[in-house]
């Protein structure tokens, strides 16, 4: 009898590491604050992905990134972190087919635009195939961009001359500069030093982020645009190896709430923000400019080149007929926002 209890205890014992060991454990990295909405966003889908395996995948959401921003998804990449989040515009020449989704005047939610931007991958491989060396979770982006300044209200398209702005690179560099800003790549989190020491004039921001990154009570102008100014364009990523290595069932599971799923999450969780943001924007008097038909018509006549430009760079590198690509992607948000 004793025998037989002895090795029941030892079976249960070992059945107990055996249980333990079989859980797979995801390093998670964010570079941005965990109050932040991409941050929470994150570890909504982390606890998703918990209770779809009924705990077999589980993520270590650690307690700093384990790189600056522009680091981010090489680090991932090199393993130093399983999953994490960057912008494209952060490696300068490196993403192409993405920029599409930073044009001017796409979308007024980041819930329909990034919808639009992953089904527009799906649809056309290369944009994730553009990514070498990592597993694509999802694209999204962030909410309509809007140039914020401490300095004055901009009303035409002539007022953006001379103001020093923050941008965050890709096409929205060669956008402000278009628009005769004086462009500066710096990352977000950078914001509050450089506008509350003077360095910058401005930034450019979605609503959401004059909140996350204190600079709420610094702006003082802000011109909305329709469609937004700009957009930024994100990557939700995982390490190719860790995903290879995962057994049958997780990447199902990983699958599950990949793409369109994770772009919708993300989206979502900007436009509630952004929402917040635009009513703190009116508490603290921050002065809107809504421009009129002539300022826009300006702006576009401007910025109509690097539309072309992209078109013809997407091309080169290998996306078939990207203008249709462009206009059907345009479509595709308009679809999701009615």
């Amino acid at each position: 009898m004793k025998l037989f209890q002895r090795t029941c205890l030892a079976t249960a014992a070992l059945l107990g590491v055996s249980s333990a060991s079989a859980q797979t454990v995801l390093t998670v990295s964010s570079w941005l604050p965990p109050t932040h909405s991409l941050s929470t966003v994150q570890k909504e889908w982390c606890d998703l992905l918990e209770k779809n395996t009924a705990g077999k995948v589980k993520c270590n959401i650690l307690p700093r990134g384990v790189s600056a921003a522009p680091g981010t998804y090489d680090a991932v990449k090199n393993g130093l972190a399983d999953v994490s989040y960057t912008v494209h515009g952060y490696t300068p020449g490196r993403f192409v087919y993405t920029q599409m989704a930073e044009l001017p005047f796409l979308g007024n939610s980041a819930e329909s635009i990034s919808v639009a931007f992953q089904k527009a991958a799906q649809k056309n491989p290369v944009m994730i195939a553009e990514h070498q060396g990592v597993k694509v979770i999802t694209l999204f982006t962030h909410g309509p961009g809007i140039p914020f300044n401490t300095k004055k209200s901009i009303t035409k398209v002539e007022d953006f001359s001379g103001l020093k702005f923050r941008v965050g690179g890709g096409m929205v560099n060669e956008m402000a500069k278009a628009l005769g800003m004086n462009a500066t790549l710096k990352p977000a989190p950078d914001s509050y030093e450089l506008l509350s020491g003077g360095v910058m004039d401005g930034t450019l921001f979605p609503a959401e982020s004059t909140l996350s990154f204190r600079i709420d009570k610094l702006i003082k102008h802000a011109t909305i645009f329709p469609g937004g100014l700009y957009n930024t364009s994100f990557v939700f990523l995982m390490n190719q190896d860790k995903y290879n290595k995962l057994a049958p069932d997780e990447k199902k599971a990983v699958d599950a709430i990949s793409g369109e799923v994770a772009a919708r999450m993300y989206g979502r969780g900007w436009d509630k923000v952004d929402r917040v943001a635009l009513g703190m924007m009116q508490a603290n008097q921050v002065t809107v400019v809504r421009p009129d038909a002539k300022f826009i018509a300006d702006v576009k006549a401007r910025t109509a080149p690097l539309e072309q430009k992209w078109v013809k760079d997407a091309e080169a590198k290998g996306l078939k007929d990207a203008a249709k690509v462009l206009a059907e992607f345009r479509a595709e948000i308009a679809k999701q926002e009615k």
